[in-house]
């Protein structure tokens, strides 16, 4: 794995590329362990995802990737914290389920509560930590001069003392009712594959929401070589990769956000633009379908699976998924994956990582 980021005193997000093989991706026993599954496991709320394919494979991917099972739903409702944490809602879906919730507001600056898979994390200022009452720690990048201090709280939800009676349920109960009583709206989705009967969501008029695809067919680019370079000593591998990986990332980026830099043809004058793709690129026709919503890494891991098997072994490939918002030191806020042509098992794989 290299890591392509230049020390300073105030650290940007880094990222990482990583050269490597898979194994057989058997679409019954779907795949958990070792890297690409890792890294797209590891991120939290997707809300953006982007595949970019060769044209002439569209309709190879369309019957998979577009049928109306696979089209992720989720669902926008308005409902305080203390809703969440009683009733049916908490033990149908919390304490038996296996839900994603998050609510409005941006981290850093805002309260914003995060719900994954009974874990709850509170993003608070001073203010909401001391009259909250519970235990948590500093959250954010020290040394930040002007800004004011952040806490985080992290409770695990499915722990046996988060039932009523106990002092830690408890405790939390009274700062849901003290300190953060207001309704607020979340985004919700629901990993499980069934629903509870009768739904306690039912009770706060949730607005259904689907993520339909939208496709862009027939871009006239100029591809580059996406075949990873090879050579006869490490220090010259370690070098060629990190040139080929940021020229490459830098087009991918570029096709995902439809610039006109990579058409063929395209003769912007150098004084408004430098860019030029890579020496060697070739016009060829690519197509990018992005999705935008409320995801899981779940939904992450299946799609790559039906592009995997839906795709011919020979054919490139890149998808991409980008979360919410930053989050912890760490936190993978974007993966770009990209299986390069005439090989089945090779990929790169970057990750975005959040400097706070």
């Amino acid at each position: 794995m290299l890591s392509f980021q230049q020390p300073a005193f105030y650290q940007s997000s880094k990222c990482f590329v990583t050269h490597g093989v898979m194994g057989h991706v058997d679409p019954k026993q779907p795949p958990s362990k070792g890297k690409p599954w890792t890294a797209f496991a590891s991120q939290d709320f997707v809300y953006t995802a982007d595949l970019i394919l060769p044209q002439e494979v569209l309709e190879a991917v369309q019957g998979k990737l577009l049928r109306d099972e696979a089209v992720p739903e989720y669902k926008g409702v308005v409902m305080s914290l203390h809703d969440i944490l009683t009733g049916d809602f908490f033990n149908s879906y919390i304490k038996q389920g296996n839900i994603l919730m998050l609510s409005e507001g941006r981290r850093g600056i805002d309260n914003v509560f995060a719900l994954k898979s009974g874990h709850l994390a509170m993003f608070l200022d001073k203010e909401a930590y001391e009259r909250a009452g519970l235990v948590g720690k500093p959250h954010g990048v020290k040394g930040r001069r002007g800004l004011k201090p952040r806490w985080i709280v992290e409770i695990d939800l499915n722990s046996s003392s988060m039932v009523k009676g106990k002092k830690g349920y408890d405790r939390l109960i009274y700062a849901s009712k003290n300190a953060f009583s207001e309704p607020m709206t979340w985004l919700f989705y629901n990993a499980a594959s069934t629903v509870p009967d009768p739904d306690p969501l039912t009770a706060f008029s949730p607005t259904s929401r689907t993520a339909t695809p939208s496709i862009t067919p027939g871009i006239n680019a100029l591809v580059p070589n996406l075949t990873p370079p090879t050579a006869t000593t490490e220090h010259a591998a370690r070098d060629e990769l990190e040139d080929f990986s940021s020229e490459v990332y830098e087009w991918l980026s570029l096709v995902r956000l439809q610039s006109l830099r990579i058409l063929e043809g395209d003769n912007i004058d150098p004084y408004l633009s430098q860019y030029q793709v890579p020496d060697g690129s070739e016009p060829a026709k690519v197509c990018k379908i992005s999705w935008r919503g409320f995801f899981s890494p779940s939904w992450t891991r299946q799609t790559m699976i039906d592009l995997i098997t839906a795709l011919p072994s020979k054919t490139w490939f890149s998808f991409s998924t980008t979360t919410f918002s930053k989050g912890l030191a760490g936190d993978n806020t974007e993966c770009t994956f990209l299986r390069p042509p005439n090989s089945a098992g090779e990929y790169l794989m970057w990750e975005v990582k959040s400097h706070e």
